[in-house]
């Protein structure tokens, strides 16, 4: 079949014979693209074949060795970056600010490495890291990949079930854990979850948990024979060897459940050789990601985001990465904003629900610092809904810089659709992802015949063929991968089912509707739920909007919203009214609205997205499955009033 060229005519010519030579020779474009990146990847004996492919499985860079840690400490150390900063620890929560240089970073990792080796880790070994977002947990990641243990992050704030379910998963023996954190000010026991974790899983799981004292005022209980502080984990690994592990490219460097707007998380597999080479390419061709960098990604590490672009890609680059701990209102509504002053960043990373929070701060709060070393803005997660965009491209930032929306998944590690900054900007669409990445070739095809769409026809987003940055396997259930990704749908078997709803239009740049089981069927149209929320946040009075379909005896389904408005605005039964015409005016009369109710809070992951499911579900009284992601619980209670209001 001849392959449509994307976006003729606005892609510079350089993008689009990059786009053109992925798309017709994907296994040649990959090979060439990890021979460039030599300069910055090491790999201590060169692969023997690029790709091979044994589905629905796949392996890159077969034969090849190297050590993701290796790359970002001691390569870098050789290019003479010692003195670099490597990261900045900022803690909205405590005002600690910690700096460590190249050379530091690497000094604490092969610190820590002695004292994996020193309680027993090996090679293959899972390491289970349940600490916020520092210094020392992002040198423990390196730390397990250098010993060539696999590390599994579990974000800092799940609850015991959520810890005890990722244990038992992923077998891991040993845990990195904090003794508290902080949110809002107010302490956050984390080693009473661990212990409760613990208590959930086989008595002989769990051999050490090695806990970091932050608190200075509660002692939390210590389990004689398993737990160790800190400092003692430091003094077992004297005498010890910090020598890096030379790893396989297709060993496991990590393992990272889904983010959860499914029922039901599933763990990923990511490997040292074609995760790194995917995340360092991303870095430069997507995010433009240089060595004079100051990099602010707001994500937690608990999140792919974080571990792709809160540490690695940065450290494959040889730039500073900024780390935040905490929210972006807390004590004061300007944190981000400071953060990004303070440091002088020159990007940042943000999500689109952390912009809309932003929005609701009001525009004095940036205004109030000096952002002028700030360069370009990436947001993904959710859709970057066009009112949201335009406050950020044109109220706070005046179209001195871009604005850039993109896509990607935890499965695909990285960008998948995106504007391809550090190759060549290519114009900005509200509401658009842009265009697919190079390397990555995607279609949107007909759910119920497979064949590719016309521009503007909403469909499903398939992925025609592996790349490095895809994850390969589930762990533990290789039949689970193939039915969830590529036979999940029969017209589409043999190619990745990405899970979302989109249509592109004709120059190629992708809109996403939201999740393909989202989308709501009204008499037959296809209406993206994205897309009446863009409508609803487009009212001066809506800064966030989750919208969810519900059956319909005459229509099939409707939509039904749920609303958080802005502060001096008014949750009435007439700005209901209004918000039900302006959709209606907006998106037409093929957009029936069952209600609309207020909320203070949206049902969201701990990363951000919309957990529209939940919303369904409540609304037809199913269970509601697994919930260890969600940020607020009180957010159920919030959908649940609402639904009943709807319901009368």
């Amino acid at each position: 079949m001849e392959r449509k060229k994307v976006g003729t005519g606005l892609i510079p010519p350089n993008v689009q014979n990059f786009i053109d030579w992925a798309a017709e020779d994907t296994e040649g474009f990959w090979g060439h693209a990890a021979e460039q990146a030599m300069s910055e990847i090491k790999w201590f004996k060169k692969w023997d074949k690029v790709f091979n492919w044994d589905y629905p499985t796949f392996q890159w860079f077969i034969g090849g060795q190297t050590n993701i840690s290796y790359n970002c400490l001691d390569y870098n150390i050789e290019k003479g970056r010692s003195g670099r900063a490597a990261i900045v620890a900022e803690s909205g929560e405590t005002g600690e600010v910690k700096a460590v240089t190249y050379a530091q970073l690497f000094d604490l990792v092969k610190q820590y490495t002695k004292a994996l080796r020193g309680i027993g880790v090996k090679k293959g070994d899972r390491v289970a890291i349940y600490m916020p977002t520092g210094v020392e947990s992002v040198a423990s990641m390196l730390a397990c990949a250098r010993v060539g243990a696999i590390h599994v992050v579990i974000f800092a704030g799940f609850s015991s079930n959520a810890v005890a379910d990722r244990l038992q998963i992923s077998g891991a023996n040993y845990i990195l854990a904090q003794d508290e954190g902080s949110r809002r000010g107010k302490p956050v026991p984390l080693k009473p979850i661990v212990d409760e974790g613990i208590a959930k899983c086989p008595p002989d799981l769990i051999k050490t948990v090695v806990v970091l004292k932050r608190s200075t005022e509660m002692e939390y209980p210590m389990t004689a024979g398993r737990d160790m502080y800190w400092d003692e984990f430091l003094a077992c690994g004297e005498g010890q060897s910090d020598v890096c592990e030379i790893m396989d490219a297709n060993d496991p460097l990590f393992l990272l459940p889904t983010s959860g707007t499914t029922a039901k998380p599933k763990v990923t597999v990511q490997k040292h050789g074609g995760y790194q080479i995917y995340v360092y390419s991303m870095g430069k061709w997507i995010y433009g990601l240089k060595e004079s960098d100051v990099w602010l990604c707001t994500s937690d590490i608990g999140w792919i985001v974080g571990h792709s672009y809160n540490v690695y890609g940065p450290l494959l680059t040889g730039c500073t990465t900024v780390l935040y701990e905490g929210t972006p209102d807390y004590p004061n509504k300007d944190m981000w904003w400071a953060v990004a002053s303070r440091n002088k960043a020159t990007a940042m990373w943000l999500s689109p629900t952390g912009v809309r929070g932003l929005m609701r701060l009001g525009i004095d709060e940036p205004r109030k610092h000096d952002l002028s070393s700030i360069e370009r803005i990436f947001c993904a997660g959710e859709t970057l809904n066009p009112p949201a965009w335009s406050w950020l491209q044109e109220q706070v930032f005046e179209n001195r810089i871009p604005v850039m929306d993109h896509m990607w998944q935890t499965e695909t590690s990285g960008p998948i659709f995106a504007n391809p900054y550090g190759l060549g900007i290519v114009p900005i669409k509200p509401g658009s992802a842009h265009i697919p990445v190079p390397g990555v070739v995607a279609e949107v095809v007909d759910e119920k015949d497979g064949k590719p769409l016309p521009p503007g026809e909403k469909g499903i987003v398939v992925i025609n063929k592996p790349f490095p940055g895809l994850v390969s396997t589930l762990w533990g259930d290789t039949e689970g991968y193939k039915l969830n990704y590529w036979e999940r749908l029969p017209v589409t078997m043999g190619k990745y089912l990405c899970g979302d709803a989109a249509y592109m239009d004709e120059d190629g740049y992708i809109f996403f509707a939201g999740r393909s089981d989202e989308v709501i069927k009204i008499a037959a149209h296809r209406i993206g739920t994205v897309e009446v929320e863009s409508a609803l946040i487009s009212h001066p009075a809506v800064v966030e909007a989750g919208v969810s379909g519900v059956p319909d005896d005459l229509r099939g389904e409707v939509a039904c919203a749920f609303v958080v408005l802005k502060q001096g605005y008014e949750p009435t039964e007439e700005m209901r009214k209004e918000l039900i015409a302006h959709v209606r005016n907006t998106m037409g009369a093929i957009v029936v609205m069952r209600d609309i109710q207020f909320v203070g809070t949206l049902p969201k992951t701990r990363s951000g997205k919309i957990m529209r499911r939940v919303m369904k579900t409540l609304w037809i009284g199913k269970e509601l499955g697994d919930l260890s992601t969600i940020e607020e619980e009180a957010s159920i209670t919030e959908i649940k009033d609402a639904i009943s209001k709807m319901k009368g």
